[in-house]
């Protein structure tokens, strides 16, 4: 089971504004059967507009920085073939699948359709009722260390998020050591993965040969019916 964990930094809020506001930065996680496997997408994109304050403010990303950066038609096609058709997890999933189908639109690319995304926001409230929801809120609930979030950025908070998603869909699991680098492992080879390998040697009996004379002359006593006879 393939996921993406996904995250975006942008403009503003709506893509539809006007100007439009757009994505400068998405960061991805690959998990593989709920393991991380080392494997991630970051990208920066140019937006092609100003960076406004409120926003500069939440992640930090400023025009100078992003001038030379890709323009999102130019990256759309190696981000979709890094999603694939793979689920993305994502926290608050409306508002980056809103951005992503904007993007994907205007660059001339196939959208992202809806029952693709997990929304992490709407798991955590039903688990939670009346409880923060928030990524840093989840992160105090769970323990998990964000002490460099000084400042949203899209690969950082998708890498925090993969941990958050874990523990509210039941907490890590062990991998077995199967090595979370290979996501091509079939559920054959996951099986086989994880049983114990033979002894190099075998382990000493432990009967004596004490007892094995008494069997024997037990089962010489139930006569040659005894099914025992038959494999001594």
């Amino acid at each position: 089971m393939r996921e993406i964990v996904l995250d975006t930094e942008t403009t503003g809020l709506d893509p539809h504004d006007t100007p439009a506001h757009r994505i400068v930065e998405i960061g991805a996680v690959e998990l593989w059967n709920q393991v991380p496997t080392g494997n991630t997408y970051h990208q920066y994109i140019n937006p092609e507009r100003d960076m406004p304050a409120e926003a500069f403010a939440v992640h930090g990303i400023g025009e100078d920085f992003l001038a030379d950066k890709p323009r999102f038609a130019e990256i759309a096609r190696a981000f979709l073939d890094f999603v694939g058709d793979a689920k993305l997890v994502i926290h608050n999933a409306s508002f980056d699948m809103r951005f992503l189908n904007a993007e994907l639109q205007w660059a001339g690319e196939r959208t992202l359709p809806g029952d693709q995304a997990i929304d992490t926001l709407l798991i955590a409230r039903r688990r939670f009722p009346g409880s923060p929801a928030s990524l840093d809120a989840l992160c105090r609930r769970f323990g998990i260390d964000n002490s460099n979030r000084t400042l949203h950025g899209a690969l950082l908070d998708s890498e925090i998020l993969a941990d958050v998603y874990l523990e509210l869909t039941g907490g890590r699991q062990p991998d077995f050591a199967l090595g979370a680098t290979d996501r091509k492992k079939t559920s054959a080879d996951i099986e086989q993965a994880w049983r114990p390998a033979p002894r190099q040697a075998p382990l000493p009996p432990r009967i004596t040969e004490t007892e094995r004379a008494a069997h024997k002359a037990f089962v010489a006593d139930l006569g040659d019916g005894a099914i025992w006879s038959k494999f001594d």
